[in-house]
């Protein structure tokens, strides 16, 4: 049976409609780049908005020669949570992954300068905030030389200093320490959704699992969903698959598959995974 999850980052509101409920609602947002798009959130049952930083800043919105974290800003997350407060949230689950932004919340912290609801902040890493320019700076278009520069603002942020080596301050270019400040807690977001859709009950009775992700690596089991379900499925004695296009380490506790990545070779794969399911000659 399919069961979206999610740590944080993209597809965490569906994921948690799909186990939960809820209905989504709209705003419209600042880009990381300023210019106005829409943005949803979603309303859980029991009155809690999930909130997405991809949603409003995510790095997919930007085109590969747009990318820019010297200029990019959370503002419009900042935005989306505000609409989801005023919209009457009992309190926020705060997705945190998958941003174009390294600007340690300053653009979101102009726009929310408090929470004045519970707010459980769902990381997708377990980076601290003074890691963040370098693992993650490149991947969203910086220079070694804008690293640097990068690393001197999120050191420089005044506020921050005493959340910056809490786990998963660095989460979204240091959205993380920014929602720390607000008094937002900081919660692996993996384990966390895994928990809020009852993984480990819907276990019972179940002989084999398959999860994925693009490219399994050593981030997988460093607060990643695959990683996540892996060590809850070794715990209770279930077959784990865990399926990358480009797996370079694999995951302990289950076992790792990777596919060649190439659309001509597509039916190959799904043989050879299907041998190892047991479901082809």
């Amino acid at each position: 049976m399919p069961l979206p999850i999610a740590d944080g980052g993209e597809g965490t509101g569906e994921a948690l409609a799909a186990g939960l409920g809820g209905t989504f609602l709209e705003a419209e947002v600042s880009d990381p780049l300023g210019r106005r798009v829409h943005a949803r959130w979603l309303v859980l049952p029991d009155g809690r908005a999930v909130v997405e930083a991809a949603a409003a800043i995510g790095l997919p919105m930007l085109a590969p020669d747009e990318l820019d974290p010297l200029r990019a800003s959370s503002r419009g997350f900042g935005e989306l949570i505000d609409a989801a407060v005023g919209a009457g949230a009992k309190g926020l689950l705060v997705g945190l992954g998958g941003v174009a932004t390294v600007d340690g919340g300053e653009g979101l912290l102009e726009v929310v300068d408090s929470l004045p609801v519970p707010a459980v902040v769902l990381c997708d890493v377990k980076t601290v905030l003074g890691d963040a320019a370098r693992l993650y700076g490149p991947q969203k278009g910086a220079s070694p030389a804008d690293v640097v520069a990068l690393e001197q603002r999120l050191a420089a942020i005044e506020e921050l200093r005493p959340f910056a080596e809490l786990p998963g301050s660095g989460a979204a270019g240091g959205l993380g320490a920014a929602l720390a400040a607000l008094g937002g807690e900081l919660v692996p977001g993996a384990d966390a959704i895994l928990d809020l859709i009852g993984f480990d009950h819907r276990l019972d009775g179940v002989d084999l699992v398959v999860t994925g992700e693009g490219a399994v690596d050593r981030t997988t089991a460093e607060g990643k969903a695959p990683g996540a379900v892996a060590r809850r499925c070794a715990a209770a004695l279930v077959r784990c698959i865990v399926v990358g296009g480009i797996v370079t380490e694999p995951v302990a506790g289950a076992e790792t598959v990777a596919l060649s990545g190439e659309p001509s070779r597509c039916a190959d794969d799904l043989l050879a995974l299907g041998r190892l399911l047991g479901q082809t000659p």
